[in-house]
């Protein structure tokens, strides 16, 4: 494998593997090197948004997750699986402010409504740099397809995040949900 153009981060949330192994399989075909993460319990995603287990050199996260109101949607464990001080329910905003520490990322919040602007303005405040979502609830199909437009601008034809964003946000009605937001912190 030649060097990668970047290293990505694809965070798999419940009952979303099949967008995830297409994301993976098309930007491996792009050159992006990508660390798969399947998350089967909050505290799965809490390493990975805390840094903890997250490879060096990481330039993007995409969150691979239905959502609800803002909210990635986490499995519902029994009782007795939840770890010591494991939150329970879905991940919204609050978790984020508590657990993420994302200095300088760019993360992709690919489910619905994960492009609130609560849920934004939380990965921001947690040292994000860009983040982008749908702020309502598109078909699955065209949140692939965004997925796959935004990286292909970026990788293949050398767009910035925000011109990558602003041709894949212009494909069709479904995707000009996703919304960008930005840190106001220069890196």
């Amino acid at each position: 494998m030649s060097k990668p153009v970047m290293n990505v981060a694809l965070v798999c949330g419940p009952d979303s593997d099949m967008e995830t192994q297409a994301i993976r399989a098309t930007l491996e075909c792009f050159g992006a090197r990508v660390f798969t993460y399947w998350i089967g319990r909050p505290n799965d995603l809490i390493s990975v948004l805390s840094g903890e287990d997250l490879y060096a050199d990481t330039d993007m996260i995409i969150l691979s997750f239905h959502g609800d109101e803002g909210k990635l949607l986490m499995p519902e464990l029994g009782e007795s699986v939840y770890e010591e001080g494991e939150p329970r329910g879905d991940f919204g905003p609050e978790e984020v402010l508590r657990y993420a520490k994302l200095d300088g990322k760019i993360v992709f919040g690919n489910g619905c409504s994960l492009g609130d602007r609560a849920l934004a303005e939380a990965f921001l405040e947690r040292g994000c740099r860009i983040y982008i979502g749908p702020d309502d609830y598109p078909d699955g199909s065209s949140a692939l397809m965004f997925m796959l437009r935004l990286f292909y601008e970026m990788i293949q034809n050398g767009k910035s995040v925000r011109e990558a964003y602003e041709l894949a946000s212009a494909m069709d009605e479904e995707v000009s949900m996703y919304q960008i937001y930005e840190s106001s912190v220069d890196d």
